[in-house]
């Protein structure tokens, strides 16, 4: 299990890095979290799906409607300033099993 998670917080990282490298020479959008938060929620209907620690003590944060499915990853830094990473449409929750241990994904 811890496998796993290990391996989804890689992936997780990964989409980061290539998010960030492919915007890179647009500048970040950043903003004190309470301010990034009010403003998914009343212009876009997001709200909070998923979160995860990222290097630094960064905090990854998933944000999503389910009625627009339109979705944002953001990351919170120490300092407390929110960035946005990177956002997209047609979100679409899972609840897939994860393989048994030693399979296949």
């Amino acid at each position: 299990m811890k496998h796993q998670l290990f391996a989804l917080s890689l992936g997780f990282g990964g989409v980061i890095l290539a998010t960030h490298h492919a915007f890179a020479d647009t500048p970040p959008q950043c903003a004190a979290r309470d301010t990034v938060i009010e403003e998914l929620a009343s212009r876009y209907g997001e709200s909070r799906h998923g979160i995860g620690l990222a290097a630094n003590n960064a905090v990854m944060e998933l944000f999503a409607s389910d009625t627009t499915g339109t979705w944002t990853i953001t990351i919170t830094l120490a300092s407390g300033m929110t960035c946005l990473i990177a956002s997209g449409e047609n979100f679409e929750l899972l609840a897939d099993d994860l393989p048994a241990a030693g399979k296949g994904a």
